[in-house]
């Protein structure tokens, strides 16, 4: 099935800032930071087609999943 992966901020450093990729039914967007190269504690939110979500969530068929860096400032 395809889906869209979105990455912001930091997380798009040597990386595409929006890929389509046809994955297994039972990937998780935990499974997708392990593809990416992208270790979990770097990742702080994750939305799936807008919605908080969790690294063991499902995903179906054309879902939007976007990976958000923890933020600091000042």
């Amino acid at each position: 099935m395809k889906i869209k992966v979105k990455l912001f901020a930091t997380l798009r450093e040597k990386r595409e800032k929006e890929m389509d990729l046809e994955i297994h039914e039972t990937t998780t967007p935990g499974d997708i930071l392990d593809l990416l190269g992208i270790p979990q504690s770097e990742v702080a939110i994750i939305m799936i087609n807008g919605r908080h979500s969790k690294l063991n969530a499902s995903l179906t068929e054309n879902d939007t999943l976007a990976f958000f860096p923890a933020v600091g400032g000042g």
